[in-house]
C-alpha cells in the first residue's frame, strides 16, 4: 500500500489543456483555417504542375546541388511513385513535410542564435529540448486534435513541435564551434554584435545549421506519417488503411513511396551542405 498519495498530474495537464482550449480555442481555430488555406494552396499549385515536368524539375534541381546520380535516382524514384499510383499522397505528404519544415526553421533558428548567444537561455533550453526529444512522438498528437481540430492542420502542429530540437541544438552548436580568434579578430575591428552575428558566426555556422534542417526535414517526414492517426492526408494514411484493412502489400508500398522521397529529401539537402563547407573553405 502507498502511503504517500499520487501527485494528480495528469489531471492537472488536463485542467491546464481544458482552460486554454476554453480561452484560446477560437484563436487557434482560426489559425487552423488560414493554414488550411495555405496547404491547399500548395497541394492545388503542385498537382497542377504535370507530373513529369515536376519530375524533370526535381530532377534538374538534383543535378545542380548535386551530381547526375542523384538527378538519376530522382526520375527512377519519382517515376516509380508516379507508376505506383501514390502521386497525390506523396504530393500531400510533401506539402506538409514543406511548411512544417519552414514553420520550424523560422522558429527554431533564432531560439538557437539566442541562446548560443546568451548563456542564461542556453540553461533554460537545453533542458527543454531534452524534453521534446525524450517526449514519444504520439504524445504530441493529443494536445493538437482540441486546438485545431482532425486533420492536416493538427499534423502540422505536432509536426513542427516534434522537429524543432535538431535545428535549435545544431545552430547553438555552429555558433559556439566558431574559433574564438575570430570573435577576438571581429571584436578588434571593432564590429557591433550585430556585425560580427551576421558576418562572422553566422556564415561559418551556416554548414552545421544546414545539418540541423536536414535533420528537421527526416523527423518532420517521419511524423507527418504518424500523423496520418490524426487525419492527415498523405502517404501516411496510405500506411494507415493499409494497416486497417490488413493489405500489407500496400503499406509496404506505401512505406518504399516514403523512403523514395525522404532519401530524395535528405541527399538533396547533403548536397547543399556540402556546397556550403566548399564555399566556406574557399
Amino acid at each position: 500500500m502507498n502511503l504517500i498519495p499520487a501527485i494528480p498530474l495528469s489531471r492537472w495537464i488536463e485542467d491546464g489543456l481544458n482552460y486554454l482550449t476554453r480561452h484560446y480555442s477560437g484563436i487557434t481555430r482560426g489559425i487552423a483555417r488560414i493554414t488550411e488555406g495555405g496547404i491547399d494552396l500548395l497541394n492545388d499549385v503542385l498537382l497542377f504542375v504535370p507530373e513529369w515536368l515536376f519530375i524533370a524539375l526535381f530532377a534538374a534541381l538534383c543535378w545542380r546541388a548535386s551530381t547526375w546520380r542523384l538527378a538519376l535516382g530522382a526520375v527512377l524514384g519519382l517515376g516509380l511513385i508516379w507508376n505506383l499510383g501514390l502521386w497525390v499522397a506523396t504530393i500531400q505528404t510533401l506539402t506538409l513535410v514543406v511548411l512544417a519544415t519552414i514553420v520550424a526553421v523560422v522558429i527554431a533558428i533564432p531560439v538557437g542564435i539566442i541562446a548560443a548567444l546568451s548563456q542564461r537561455i542556453y540553461r533554460v533550453v537545453m533542458p527543454l529540448l531534452d524534453f521534446m526529444q525524450t517526449m514519444p512522438a504520439f504524445v504530441y498528437l493529443i494536445p493538437a486534435i482540441p486546438f485545431f481540430g482532425i486533420g492536416s492542420v493538427s499534423a502540422i502542429f505536432a509536426t513542427v513541435i516534434f522537429s524543432m530540437p535538431p535545428a535549435i541544438r545544431l545552430t547553438i552548436l555552429g555558433i559556439r564551434q566558431v574559433p574564438e580568434d575570430l570573435i577576438e579578430a571581429a571584436d578588434a575591428y571593432g564590429s557591433s554584435r550585430r556585425q560580427k552575428l551576421f558576418k562572422v558566426q553566422l556564415p561559418l555556422a551556416l554548414s552545421t545549421i544546414m545539418a540541423g534542417i536536414n535533420q528537421t526535414i527526416m523527423l518532420a517526414l517521419s511524423m507527418v506519417v504518424i500523423a496520418a492517426m490524426i487525419g492527415a492526408d498523405g502517404l501516411g494514411s496510405e500506411v494507415w488503411r493499409a494497416i486497417q484493412r490488413l493489405r500489407p502489400g500496400d503499406g509496404f508500398v506505401a512505406g518504399i513511396a516514403v523512403v523514395i522521397l525522404a532519401m530524395l529529401l535528405d541527399r538533396l539537402t547533403q548536397s547543399l551542405q556540402k556546397r556550403q563547407e566548399r564555399s566556406r573553405d574557399n
